[in-house]
């Protein structure tokens, strides 16, 4: 089997849940994946590594995302929106989804790391 599978993330800042004095910021991310392999195959769950600007990590793990453990079939994919909280205006997002085929094989698919920022914090 090919394991030919995109993710991609699009962020916003969600300014109307923040309180910057109080190191409340607020992100929504959208993640679409794609599947452009040959097989179908089931999200079972995910391992996230959030980062804010003080360097101060937390991981999260769980099972599928926002309640569904999403199957993508060839040529289809699935997108969902959720969101994380930091201390700092800006921080990063990276981790890996835990995916099962048809065959019952396990394989993991790397998220890449994007970041989290307040609109003109980054220059």
């Amino acid at each position: 089997m090919s394991r030919k599978v995109n993710v991609t993330a699009i962020t916003d800042f969600v300014e109307q849940q923040s309180d910057a004095e109080n190191h409340r910021f607020v992100f929504s991310y959208t993640i679409t994946i794609e599947n452009d392999s040959d097989s179908e195959f089931q999200l079972l769950s995910r391992h996230w590594v959030i980062q804010d600007a003080n360097r101060k990590v937390e991981e999260v793990y769980g099972e599928g995302v926002i309640g569904e453990q999403p199957v993508i079939k060839p040529g289809e994919s699935y997108t969902y929106t959720s969101g994380a909280v930091l201390e700092t205006e800006m921080g990063t997002m990276e981790g890996r989804y835990f995916m099962i085929n048809k065959s019952k094989n396990e394989f993991e698919v790397p998220i890449p790391k994007f970041v989290l920022s307040v609109p003109r914090t980054l220059h």
